[in-house]
């Protein structure tokens, strides 16, 4: 049986990968190593926990005693662990190098020493920066904008590195602007959910005409599977959605489902450096046999629909000291 260390995999996209893998790969055991952030919740993993090729270790990735002994047991490691929304980076760089950098450097250090077949690290479309036309294909350079996707390319190119110099077997995997369930609530989809629910303002940056490309999570996932799967050590996979939609139309299907008036809309001052488009070309996945099985308008609605379903989950989360102090500090800012 594989054994597979999936890191970070108590937050939105990991928890997902680890449903799945368990779901669709019975040859496949799973070990979570996971610090419990603020953007990490063994909730997520509730249906899963009594799975015996389910195994949780409650580590960081910071941490090279936390490392060795959960990758160790491993035959291929998932590297989700990382901070990764925008306005956090904004509002706290440090966070986000010691975390996408220099965790990323400790997984890299008990790779080199631990025989593996595959390390995947999971990084972000946002690492090419404004695409202004076109869409950006893997050889395309990186030009990051925000601390975090500047923390996340250097990561990437440091798992790079880690791949020529001491052929440690990475594999990347760039993936776009991902929504579905169990994702942090202060992120768009499930931000603008739940506060249409409480009949509060949904903030928008600027005139909302920002362009990203959105992609289902278990699309992300099994994409990411076919990377670790099939992919090229040294190689990297974009992930994308090719569904390209404004923000402000994001919003008003939000609204739409659930009921909520057009009024609730707020547009608020822009974040700085705020990239205006991002688009991924994934010709070089899908030549592998990867697929997107998950309609948008059908896939959205759906989403919009378990965040209405489950306000017991992020009514927890956003009632939070954490959350609060963040959100309402931000926001406060943009006015």
């Amino acid at each position: 049986m594989k054994k597979i260390l999936v890191t970070g995999g108590a937050g939105f996209i990991g928890s997902n990968f680890v449903r799945y893998v368990l779901a669709n790969r019975p040859e496949y055991a799973v070990t979570v190593l996971d610090a419990l952030t603020y953007a990490g919740h063994l909730e997520n993993l509730e249906d899963v926990k009594d799975d015996p090729r389910f195994a949780f270790v409650k580590g960081d990735i910071r941490n090279a005693s936390d490392v060795a002994g959960a990758l160790g047991q491993s035959d291929m490691v998932v590297n989700f662990a990382a901070e990764s929304h925008v306005d956090r980076s904004i509002h706290d760089p440090e966070a986000f190098i010691t975390t996408d950098v220099m965790g990323v450097y400790t997984l890299m250090e008990a790779a080199r020493k631990t025989p593996i077949e595959r390390f995947l690290q999971v990084s972000t479309d946002e690492v090419y920066g404004d695409v202004e036309d076109g869409a950006s294909v893997e050889t395309d350079p990186v030009s990051p904008n925000s601390p975090y996707s500047a923390s996340k390319a250097g990561g990437e190119m440091l798992a790079r590195a880690y791949y020529r110099t001491y052929g440690v077997p990475v594999i990347v995997t760039r993936g776009s602007n991902t929504y579905g369930p169990y994702q942090q609530p202060e992120k768009l989809v499930p931000l603008f959910v739940s506060n249409a629910i409480d009949d509060k303002p949904l903030p928008v940056y600027g005139d909302g005409k920002q362009v990203r490309d959105w992609l289902h999570v278990i699309d992300h996932c099994t994409g990411i599977l076919t990377a670790l799967e099939k992919g090229e050590p040294g190689e990297a996979y974009n992930v994308g959605g090719d569904n390209q939609r404004f923000n402000v139309d994001i919003t008003r299907i939000i609204l739409e489902e659930t009921g909520k008036p057009d009024s609730l809309i707020k547009h608020v001052a822009d974040r700085p450096g705020h990239d205006r488009r991002y688009c991924l070309d994934s010709s070089k996945l899908l030549s592998m046999g990867w697929e997107r099985t998950h309609d948008f308008e059908r896939g959205i609605r759906e989403t919009i629909r378990w965040y209405m379903d489950n306000q017991d989950w992020w009514r927890k989360i956003k009632a939070s000291d954490e959350h609060a102090s963040f959100a309402d500090k931000w926001y406060a800012d943009r006015k």
